[in-house]
């Protein structure tokens, strides 16, 4: 991933004419977004918020060239939808539907391999450029520009972070949800990648959960790849086993999976651990970009 994956001015909604795609195609429109077009089945020639919809991705191309695609398409359609997306070479695909089954997401796991696309989510609340790009559901009045940079497979933290950020007066250059569940595209470490080769970026916030080993690949990853300081957070320190809690990836499955483990491999990989969402907000440095 680079920096301009993020930055591209021409993005369409998958699922525009759906509640939830006309509420959030409002919402990134007034948040200063570029959105040329949207897709819905059926629907071509209807217009929301002044955006023309179209029956495909490959119809939208006949007339503009398309960087970013957001898909608010329900759950039982959503495979096909990201399909269509890769299939159309969509440089940076994020999907917020959530509820996707597992056997659709191996099936896109594996159209994704050698493609030209990026997949974000899928149950993502988005990307978040302030100062740029809303591309998803994150807030952006709860944003703030600046030089620190957020992860997340929470939503609801990834909001309550960065208005702490905001509260302080420390600015993000990225908020980035990889979405919570099981099987995903886009994952911490290439997040990390992204962060830590981007001269903008002074410092990063991971704030993980229980289940999966990602954080674990990431705490492997920092210990030889990263030099930026890092600030983090794990959900789920009293999480019972076996109880899926919230998103689908967020359940313990053993030892190795819990927040326990979890804070200690990245404590050990040179992060600075915190105890609350409040300890980590009020723990993050105050930098001073050059």
């Amino acid at each position: 991933m680079s920096p301009e994956l993020f930055k591209a001015t021409n993005v369409i909604v998958q699922g525009i004419t759906g509640s939830h795609g006309r509420f959030q195609t409002k919402a990134m429109l007034t948040a200063g977004t570029t959105i040329i077009a949207g897709t819905s089945p059926g629907k071509a020639g209807e217009v929301v918020e002044g955006v023309p919809v179209y029956a495909t991705i490959a119809n939208i191309q006949k007339d503009h060239t398309v960087d970013i695609s957001v898909i608010f398409v329900p759950a039982p359609f959503a495979k096909d939808a990201i399909l269509e997306a890769i299939t159309a070479e969509v440089p940076l695909i994020i999907c917020i539907t959530e509820g996707i089954p597992i056997h659709d997401m191996l099936q896109i796991k594996q159209h994704l391999k050698n493609s030209k696309s990026t997949l974000v989510g899928p149950n993502s609340p988005g990307v978040m450029i302030p100062g740029g790009n809303k591309l998803g559901i994150i807030p952006a009045n709860m944003s703030l520009a600046g030089h620190t940079a957020v992860v997340s497979r929470s939503g609801t933290l990834t909001y309550e972070v960065m208005a702490g950020l905001s509260g302080r007066g420390i600015g993000q250059a990225y908020v980035i949800g990889i979405g919570g569940d099981q099987i995903r595209g886009t994952s911490f470490v290439e997040c990390f990648k992204l962060f830590e080769n981007d001269p903008h970026v002074d410092q990063i916030i991971i704030i993980g959960e229980i289940g999966g080993t990602d954080e674990l690949a990431l705490a492997d990853y920092i210990k030889t790849s990263v030099s930026k300081p890092i600030f983090g957070y794990i959900a789920g320190k009293y999480a019972p086993t076996g109880v899926q809690l919230g998103h689908a990836g967020a359940i313990l499955g053993s030892s190795d999976e819990s927040a326990a483990h979890k804070k200690e491999a990245l404590t050990r990989a040179g992060a600075s651990m915190y105890d609350s969402v409040t300890a980590l907000v009020q723990g993050v440095t105050d930098t001073v970009h050059p």
